[in-house]
């Protein structure tokens, strides 16, 4: 038995309160796997010809963490017009509100001098299409060890967004609490909806 994974999504994702709709989630290649990490060390060695940034500070310029999902379909610098060196980008399943999330955040806040906060949500979300009860299951059915992780499944990216705000204004660890903004970026279109 094999967890569900995203790609076996399903085509219609449950229906949430989102003001636009959801894009379907494309299928897997049929094509057999190759692995990528010789391709790209090729790729960064042409990189390493053209950098440019050897003089960026370590503080971010714009005081700025942004918590994201770590959907491979959100370039969180393109998406925003942001350059390297001006953010921390924190990215994780769901773009969830975890301790290690307030971990990051509070080494950010206190030690690298940002002071606002902004989540970055997603419609169409794997953590959408599965429950964490049966997921874990089939998991446990497989490696004889259910997972002690909370999954943080969710129905509509709305909501959760709302709750990770929650969570931050009342964590006793978030220095800066007076700049956090929470958004639902549409797969579909690329358009931020402000929660």
């Amino acid at each position: 038995m094999r967890a569900t994974l995203p790609s076996d999504v399903p085509d219609d994702p449950p229906e949430t309160s989102s003001p636009e709709p959801s894009r379907k989630v494309a299928p897997m290649s049929d094509q057999p796997f190759q692995p990528n990490a010789d391709e790209l060390l090729l790729h960064n060695d042409h990189y390493v010809q053209h950098y440019a940034d050897a003089d960026l500070a370590l503080r971010p310029r714009r005081q700025l963490a942004i918590v994201a999902c770590m959907d491979s379909r959100m370039d969180i610098f393109q998406m925003l017009g942001l350059e390297h060196g001006e953010a921390h980008i924190i990215r994780n399943a769901g773009g969830v509100v975890t301790d290690d999330v307030i971990r990051s955040l509070v080494l950010s806040q206190r030690l690298l001098g940002t002071r606002e906060i902004i989540l970055v949500h997603h419609t169409n979300c794997g953590l959408q299409a599965i429950t964490e009860d049966a997921f874990k299951a089939e998991i446990e059915a497989e490696v004889g060890i259910k997972p002690w992780w909370a999954l943080e499944c969710f129905t509509d990216p709305y909501t959760d967004t709302r709750q990770s705000i929650n969570r931050l204004q009342h964590s006793p660890f978030v220095l800066h609490k007076d700049h956090i903004r929470g958004f639902v970026y549409d797969v579909a279109d690329g358009r931020l909806h402000e929660v």
